[in-house]
C-alpha cells in the first residue's frame, strides 16, 4: 500500500530544496542553482509507513524518487514464494529509474519514510537540460552496478561470518559514519538474512560470535559499534 503526501515540497517552502537535509546526498546536488526553481515544480512529497511499498515489482514505472527519510528495503519474490531483499536504501538514494515498463522490485518501507517523487518523463527531459544530472545518474548506476557485482560475491562465496562482516562495514560506509559510532540497522534478523542469504539463526549466532570475539559491540537489538575495524575488514575480505 503507497501512502500519499498531503503536502507538496513546493508549498512548504519557496525553494524547499535548498533547505533539503540530504540534498547534498542527493542525485539533486547536481542541479544547477538556475534550474532548482524547476526542481521543485517537478517535486512532490511521498510518506510510507512501515511496512507498506513505496511501489511493488511490476507496477508501471512511472515515477522515480529520491529518499529523505527512513530506510526502505529492496527484494524481488522467487516463484516459490520465496524474498531476496536485493539492497537496503539510506536518505539522499535514488530509486525507481526502471528500463521497463515495470518496477523490476518491491521497495518497502523499513523505517516510516518520506521521500521526494518525480514523475518520469518529467524528469528525464530535465536531463536533457541538465546534462550534469544526467552524469551524476549514471556514475550512481556505474556505482550500483559494482555493489551489484560484490552482492554476488558476498552470496556465492563468502562463508556466513564473512557476510555478516561485510554487511556491517558496507552500512557504515554508506551511512557515513565516524570511527567509533553507532550503527543502526533498523532492519530484523530475517531481513538481514534474506538479503545476505542466511538464515534468522545463523545471523543472531554470527553475531553473537561477532560480539564474544569483541569484534563488534551490541549496545542494542538495532545498534552496533565497531569495535576492532580492521580485524573486521580482514574477516571480510576487503
Amino acid at each position: 500500500m503507497v501512502v500519499n503526501a498531503r503536502v507538496s515540497g513546493a508549498d512548504r517552502a519557496p525553494n524547499p530544496c535548498l533547505e533539503c537535509d540530504v540534498r547534498s546526498l542527493a542525485v539533486c546536488s547536481a542541479v544547477r542553482a538556475s534550474l532548482l526553481p524547476k526542481l521543485t515544480t517537478l517535486a512532490a512529497g511521498r510518506h510510507v509507513d512501515v511496512g507498506c511499498s513505496l511501489f511493488d515489482e511490476g507496477d508501471p514505472a512511472d515515477n522515480v524518487f529520491t529518499l529523505t527519510e527512513g530506510m526502505l528495503k529492496l527484494y524481488k519474490l522467487l516463484g516459490d514464494g520465496r524474498r531476496q531483499i536485493v539492497g537496503f536504501l539510506v536518505p539522499g538514494d535514488f530509486l525507481g529509474l526502471a528500463f521497463g515498463r515495470g518496477y523490476a522490485y518491491t521497495a518497502e518501507a523499513v523505517t516510516p519514510v518520506a521521500a521526494c517523487r518525480f514523475k518520469r518523463q518529467q524528469f528525464l527531459a530535465l536531463l536533457d537540460e541538465c546534462p550534469e544530472l544526467e552524469k551524476e545518474i549514471l556514475t550512481r548506476a556505474t556505482t550500483e552496478l559494482a555493489a551489484a557485482q560484490e552482492q554476488m560475491l558476498l552470496l556465492g562465496r563468502k562463508t556466513a561470518r564473512e557476510r555478516v562482516a561485510s554487511f556491517i562495514l558496507a552500512m557504515s560506509r554508506r551511512r557515513k559514519l565516524a570511527p567509533g559510532e553507532a550503527l543502526e540497522l533498523p532492519m530484523g534478523r530475517a531481513d538481514i538474512g534474506d538479503y545476505l542469504g542466511l538464515t534468522i539463526e545463523t545471523v543472531s549466532r554470527t553475531l553473537t560470535a561477532l560480539r564474544k570475539e569483541r569484534l563488534i559491540e551490541v549496545t542494542d537489538r538495532h545498534l552496533i559499534k565497531v569495535r576492532q575495524p580492521e580485524a573486521l575488514a580482514r574477516l571480510a575480505g576487503s
